[in-house]
């Protein structure tokens, strides 16, 4: 939410979709996730985040390549191909898996973007802030009263604290960044978060 502070100015529709109605769906579809976590076990996510996660990072690597090659195949805008609706209800369905298990949620926010409407992965990164805000916010807020986390206030106060420093620190560095490195930087983690999610699964099994 700090973060998502931070860009509040640099917020945009994605394709014709607004951002009230993108981060209404957020919310919605995280709160409903927080609650299959909280009655369903979470290691059903677990074999196929991984998967998941290459196929995201392929795509961040080269989704506007082949959203170019998908528009001039069949005539039409990048923008046209992915209906307002289409894109909320991806929205949703990338909220519920946010809420539910979470790994990775931002990277295939923009996966999403970038071969359904050509989004460029840097543009598109203060959106992606605002949305995995929203995601959490209903998420987390159910898990606090869910869980005994409020029995620990000092424990919870200082990651709150840690939590905000880094996510303001974290959002003014990233406007600071070139264009060009913001997307190096953020195809980096992706790899990065791919390899150790499958390494992850080779050590559980």
């Amino acid at each position: 939410m700090a973060s998502a502070w931070v860009y509040r100015r640099e917020l945009a529709p994605v394709g014709e979709t607004s951002v009230s109605a993108l981060t209404a769906v957020s919310v919605t579809g995280g709160a409903l996730g927080a609650v299959l976590l909280l009655v369903l076990p979470s290691a059903s996510f677990g074999a196929a985040v991984p998967w998941l996660l290459a196929f995201a990072t392929l795509v961040l690597a080269f989704g506007r390549r082949v959203s170019r090659a998908l528009s001039t195949a069949t005539g039409r805008s990048a923008e046209a191909r992915m209906s307002s609706r289409a894109v909320l209800v991806a929205q949703f369905l990338l909220a519920v898996y946010g809420g539910y298990f979470g790994g990775a949620i931002g990277i295939m926010l923009l996966a999403v973007w970038s071969i359904g409407l050509g989004l460029d992965t840097a543009a598109s990164n203060p959106m992606r802030i605002a949305q995995v805000s929203a995601v959490n916010l209903s998420a987390t807020a159910l898990f606090l009263v869910a869980s005994d986390a409020l029995r620990t206030p000092l424990v919870v106060a200082t990651m709150l604290a840690g939590g905000v420093a880094g996510g303001v620190a974290g959002a003014h560095l990233a406007r600071r960044l070139p264009a060009r490195l913001l997307r190096g930087t953020i195809l980096t983690i992706a790899v990065t978060m791919t390899v150790l999610y499958f390494l992850r699964g080779t050590k559980a099994g």
